[in-house]
């Protein structure tokens, strides 16, 4: 299937040209990139085009990996030219253009959109994505978070009107590969910062919009995360009440995430770390039971994989219906 990669030279655009570059169904195109236009695409013989001068005819499908704004406008393109979209950027996620607008401080430039596209958290939405044509792929903060959350909330297992606390931690090629101040090398070794502290980081209206889709009763979200001195991954640590007389949640996830290919529940006592999921395509789970009615649980997840270009990957898998780990494992 032919391709093109907007977006293509930032780092989750780079890691979406190595997957599909050896993705057995797949011919990349086109890679586009302003900045680097001329250069050479790495795992290509391509070099990088500027956006502007790309031929939609020529493709099937158009991976967006392009700020958030931006994407929808290529988006809308590609649904006038038949093709499939698989949209990285917040454009699509959200249900309600003025909840878009309210946390993105911009009006949205293509609501007509956001009902075309299923939010691509594969494990909880797998069979709305099948066969579509638009998907918004999610958050990398939200993917760790809802896929650690999703056994509880789905089983009514947390405790209503208790907080869902989220205390997350990303390396620093999460805040893309347009250098700023505070992810300077010399601002960032040494050093753990949080930022956008407790109700203010922009993926909180994603997280609550698809936990409350799951659970109606679910709790207010705390959220904070951190920036960590390494490339890549991305864990979320999450507290939780539980219901009493609710046991086993070990058992629980084990069982809803057992036939999940791209989901690892560690066994009980074991705790999940970067390593278990840096530069591969999964998420991994471990659990720690605290005083009978509260649970620690880390879900740890690559965020340019998982987070971002995997997943993006595993929903074209689904919307092309290609097995859904061609190209991931």
């Amino acid at each position: 299937m032919k391709v093109g990669i907007y977006g293509a030279s930032g780092y989750a655009g780079q890691d979406l040209v190595e997957i599909l570059a050896r993705h057995p169904e797949v011919e990349i195109v086109f890679a586009t990139s302003g900045t680097y236009a001329g250069e050479p695409v790495p795992f290509t013989n391509l070099t990088y085009t500027p956006p502007d001068q790309v031929d939609l005819s020529q493709v099937e499908a158009v991976f967006l990996a392009l700020p958030h704004k931006e994407s929808a406008i290529v988006a809308a393109k590609g649904k006038a030219a038949g093709i499939k979209v698989i949209d990285l950027s917040a454009d699509l996620r959200l249900d309600d253009a003025a909840n878009y607008e309210a946390w993105y401080k911009i009006v949205h430039p293509h609501p007509e959109l956001l009902t075309d596209a299923p939010y691509g958290l594969v494990e909880v939405n797998r069979q709305k994505i099948n066969g579509v044509d638009m998907v918004a792929v999610p958050g990398c903060y939200p993917t760790a978070t809802l896929l650690g959350l999703y056994p509880l909330l789905q089983a009514d297992a947390i405790q209503a009107d208790t907080p869902i606390i989220v205390d997350a931690k990303s390396g620093v090629s999460g805040a893309g590969r347009v250098p700023k101040p505070n992810t300077h090398f010399v601002e960032v070794f040494g050093n753990l910062s949080p930022y956008s502290p407790g109700r203010s980081h922009r993926h909180i209206s994603e997280i609550e919009q698809e936990i409350h889709k799951l659970n109606a009763n679910a709790g207010t979200l705390i959220f904070t995360p951190h920036l960590v001195p390494i490339d890549r991954g991305l864990m979320s640590s999450i507290y939780v009440t539980l219901k009493e007389g609710f046991e086993d949640p070990q058992s629980l996830y084990e069982e809803v995430y057992q036939n999940e290919p791209l989901v690892d529940v560690l066994p009980a006592g074991q705790q999940a770390t970067f390593r278990h999921a840096v530069r591969k395509n999964n998420c991994a789970i471990s659990l720690t039971p605290v005083n009978g009615r509260y649970l620690h649980i880390t879900s740890v997840i690559d965020n340019l994989r998982k987070g971002a270009a995997g997943q993006a990957v595993q929903c074209f898998n689904l919307m092309m219906d290609y097995p859904e780990t061609t190209g991931l494992i």
